[in-house]
């Protein structure tokens, strides 16, 4: 059966008499209201959903059904730039376990919310933190706790970084540092365990990314040895120092996350994310002697950053936008000592609005205030205006 764009994958499901239940953060992220990231443009849009219909029912309704590995669902379906990771009943809770807390379901024909687990009081603690912008450090009590019955440690490590990123409110990931630590002392072994397919790894790398505090599910993820196993590009930015007086903030690592938490809240777009994760890769494989520190790092971290998009297989408009970040991302702070000539062509990218979210986000990391942000953005604005002015002069 053909699926029409304008019919969603739960409807169809619902339609042949199948009962249909979005589950885990899905749910979560609706009961709590959620806003979608907004500008995704190109970004992967990802659904997580959980059917009393088995592998052999979904094909004879979807023909394009797809099977991307029982660690990640048990069937999966593309439907424009949304996917759809479906889950059968009879599979769910032997394939996937998780925390109490992911037990979580909504009806996606009714709209009614179920939670077999009791987990309500902490899901209605997240909400009212959420408001009130009070932190929340008793989430680490509720992942130490469950963690260690779940025998899969790469799904339970990745579901403690999820939950860490997007549920716990902070100020200062350094002040977490000891239950961090805590954390990742439960997760050992990891060399022992068997590589997640890259589809697992690309999916989860989204979740994480657009996230709110994304910061403290990836310094998990470092502390415990999975960005070395899995993502050493990104370990690597602990071994690029910083000097403290044009970064306070720390190492090249340290710089990254920091950058991570100013973006605009609710606006956590994939694009603009993964630039600011990976616009400093460059930094510990290029050269750093005398005065010209890092120098040429912005072209050595587009390559970086395309063969690490590639791996993951992100698709090519995405990591084509990616790199165009990655390699310009030192131009805007030079663009009001730049000729035009220089940078027209540039400022003239539909992209050019998010390069300078990008050196927004940068510089705020570094607490250098943003007087250098709105001079560029004069510049660019008076691009704009000479843009729409049929006799302007040409320089």
């Amino acid at each position: 059966m053909n699926l029409n764009r304008e019919q969603s994958v739960p409807e169809m499901i619902c339609k042949n008499g199948f009962s249909v239940y979005l589950h885990g953060y899905g749910a979560i992220d609706k009961w709590l209201e959620s806003r979608p990231a907004e500008g995704a443009g190109k970004a992967e849009n990802n659904h997580f959903i959980l059917t009393n219909a088995s592998t052999a029912e979904l094909a004879k309704l979807f023909e394009k059904l797809r099977y991307p590995g029982v660690s990640l669902a048990d069937a999966a379906l593309n439907n424009g730039n949304q996917t759809w990771y479906l889950r059968c009943a009879d599979s769910f809770n032997e394939n996937h376990p998780s925390f109490p807390i992911l037990e979580f379901y909504r009806d996606c024909f009714s709209g009614t919310y179920y939670d077999p687990r009791g987990v309500y009081p902490v899901l209605k603690e997240i909400r009212q933190d959420k408001k009130t912008g009070k932190e929340n450090k008793n989430i680490f009590d509720v992942i130490n706790e469950n963690i260690k019955y779940n025998a899969d440690r790469i799904s339970a490590l990745k579901d403690a970084a999820l939950i860490l990123s997007k549920y716990l409110i902070i100020t200062n990931i350094k002040e977490y540092k000891q239950d961090l630590n805590k954390t990742a002392e439960i997760f050992y072994n990891l060399q022992e365990c068997s590589l997640p397919c890259q589809e697992e790894l690309r999916v989860f790398l989204c979740e994480l990314i657009t996230a709110p505090n994304p910061g403290i599910g990836f310094e998990l993820l470092k502390n415990c040895g999975f960005l070395k196993k899995y993502w050493p590009e990104l370990a690597a930015l602990e071994e690029a120092d910083h000097s403290k007086e044009f970064h306070p903030e720390g190492n090249a690592w340290e710089h990254t996350m920091e950058t991570l938490r100013h973006r605009k809240s609710g606006s956590y777009d994939l694009s603009l994310s993964l630039g600011l994760l990976l616009h400093d890769l460059g930094k510990p494989i290029s050269s750093s002697a005398g005065n010209h520190r890092y120098e040429g790092h912005a072209e050595l971290g587009e390559i970086q950053a395309r063969r690490f998009l590639e791996r993951l297989g992100f698709n090519t408009p995405l990591i084509t936008d990616i790199c165009f970040l990655v390699r310009n991302h030192m131009l805007p702070a030079a663009l009001p000592r730049l000729p035009r000539y220089r940078t027209s062509e540039i400022m003239s990218s539909p992209l050019f609005p998010r390069l300078m979210e990008l050196y927004r986000c940068d510089e705020s990391s570094s607490y250098k205030g943003l007087h250098g942000y709105y001079e560029s953005s004069a510049v660019y604005q008076q691009f704009l205006r000479n843009q729409r002015n049929p006799y302007r002069q040409r320089k």
